[in-house]
């Protein structure tokens, strides 16, 4: 096979982990009128993801250079599968949850070596490159999954849509795909436990992109919930498809912009984005819903993930890895904690209190990671001038 293909058949391959994270989230609340529970206990099953990411990221940083890259997605690949399985078979709340630990794992075994492969792969391009390419087929993934869930439910309600078994048979092209690729790095006798870093000046980008993924962990886990009090539920997945897909569009800018002022520009959209898009929610404003989806999508798919993952890459040197890992801690932080957080809160409170205390810390989360970039920004200028 020749080596000109390997980026984009890695690239279909991270595109086809990602889009099984998402692939069940339209079905979210019927699985929790199901079970007879609420967006708590929804946003509980959806973290478990969280629970399969952590490990990988914290204690298996020298897995990709001990065992390869090729191997661990493969690996990705065959617990995505695993996890729609599981779906098919039992679906309930109870099996999310576990699925989505399984999901978890495999997207932490792709996320910590992917950037590092694609640049292998890619022979001599630039970090910027492999992270573009990585951000732009992870970004379509991750929407494409419940925008075809959605698709398919228009046919009719159905715990087990199609979507779900054209999922399976596109991993199992990815993996006989991902089999013949190359790996260019041999495999290397380090320590298994290499645990993330974070390099002079990347951990702004870090809680930059938390807050990003925060923002929409809230709308694939609780806002098919708030949706529905409107009869809206059938745009559940659409939305999960705007607030990640769309990122996609907003990419070319992004990449014509410094890392910091495409971070900044990211930070300074998501407050103004997610304050139309929960507005529209509480009130049953479809096209506000939709229009603030894609406005957030530009900041936490466009210019945050990939101005962030291109700083990090650049700021890492030889630990490119490790760096990733770190930038991947805090994001999949933000995808979970805060949603719980959340949850909890809209069961106790309501869902418009809980949507305006989520928008009240993220305007503040925003002011604060802005003025840490200026000040790492300023710094930098002093140390160039001396």
């Amino acid at each position: 096979m020749p080596n000109r293909h390997a980026p984009a058949l890695l690239a279909f391959a991270l595109c086809i982990i990602t889009l099984a994270v998402n692939l069940q989230a339209p079905l979210y609340i019927t699985y929790a009128d199901f079970s007879g529970r609420g967006a708590a206990a929804t946003a509980v099953a959806f973290s478990g993801y969280v629970l399969g990411v952590l490990p990988v990221l914290l204690a298996l940083g020298g897995l990709a250079d001990r065992v390869g890259r090729r191997p661990l997605i493969l690996a990705a690949l065959g617990l995505s599968m695993l996890a729609t399985l599981l779906m098919l078979r039992t679906p309930s709340l109870e099996t999310l949850g576990v699925a989505r630990l399984f999901l978890g794992l495999g997207t932490g075994l792709a996320s910590a070596t992917a950037t590092a492969y694609m640049g292998e792969l890619m022979a001599g391009s630039d970090s910027s490159r492999a992270a573009n390419w990585v951000t732009a087929s992870t970004s379509l993934g991750f929407g494409l999954g419940a925008a075809l869930t959605s698709l398919f439910l228009l046919a009719g309600p159905s715990l087990t849509p199609g979507s779900f078994h054209l999922q399976l048979l596109l991993a199992f092209i990815a993996i006989v795909l991902v089999w013949r690729l190359p790996d260019p790095r041999p495999a290397q006798r380090t320590a298994m436990l290499r645990l993330p870093c974070y390099p002079a000046g990347s951990l702004a980008y870090g809680f930059a992109i938390l807050l990003a993924w925060a923002c929409v962990g809230l709308v694939i886990a609780l806002l098919p919930g708030i949706l529905r009090q409107h009869g809206l539920s059938a745009w559940s997945g659409f939305s999960t498809f705007c607030v990640i897909s769309c990122g996609l569009l907003f990419q070319p800018m992004a990449r014509r912009l410094p890392s910091a002022q495409a971070t900044l520009l990211g930070l300074a959209i998501l407050p103004c984005s997610y304050a139309l898009l929960a507005w529209g929610a509480d009130s049953g404003a479809l096209h506000a819903v939709l229009f603030g989806a894609v406005a957030a999508s530009s900041a936490c798919y466009g210019f945050i993930y990939l101005g962030g993952l291109a700083a990090v890459n650049q700021l890492a040197g030889s630990e490119k890895t490790r760096a990733s890992a770190g930038f991947f801690l805090l994001a999949y932080m933000g995808f979970s904690l805060p949603v719980i957080f959340t949850g909890l809160l809209s069961d106790a409170l309501g869902a418009r209190v809980a949507l305006i205390a989520f928008g009240a810390v993220l305007l503040t989360g925003c002011l604060i990671v802005a003025a840490m970039l200026h000040l790492s920004a300023r710094k930098q200028r002093v140390e160039a001038a001396c």
